[in-house]
């Protein structure tokens, strides 16, 4: 399928790429399916492209590159939403507030991103009992929990 997108202009996707959110994600209900895009000549970042709202792109980023010690647990009814996926089969990601400049931006370890690569389903999981903030600085040292 076709779709127009924030960065990457109008691209072809497949159907097997998308990932669907059933209740859409915080802020945005409406939006339930999703892809992931490679940023050219990085890998540390993706968009997750809205396939309905070209405009809708969020920069995201495996969260364990730049937080070594992030840690937490899943509740067992997020796990279920997801189709009980296995650790395997798991995908972890946060969101990113990109700055004017790289050093300034911020990941969300408050509210992650879980993807079950099995069944393409996603979910954004807000943590409550956590240390975690939405704004963590992705290239401050040392990373990790606010102490």
């Amino acid at each position: 399928m076709k779709i127009n997108t924030k960065y990457h202009g109008d691209i072809d996707v497949k159907s097997e790429d998308v990932l669907t959110f059933e209740h859409g994600i915080p802020g945005f209900g409406d939006e339930k399916q999703f892809v992931l895009l490679p940023l050219p000549e990085n890998e540390w970042f993706h968009i997750m492209q809205s396939v309905e709202t070209s405009q809708l792109g969020f920069v995201v980023t495996d969260p364990f590159v730049f937080f070594k010690e992030y840690d937490f647990e899943l509740d067992q009814a997020s796990v279920e939403s997801l189709g009980n996926p296995s650790e395997k089969e798991v995908q972890v990601l946060s969101i990113l507030t990109v700055r004017e400049t790289l050093k300034e931006s911020t990941a969300n370890l408050q509210a992650p991103i879980i993807i079950n690569l099995a069944n393409r389903r996603g979910k954004q999981v807000i943590l409550n009992n956590s240390d975690y903030q939405t704004k963590h600085l992705v290239f401050a040292q040392p990373a990790g929990k606010k102490g």
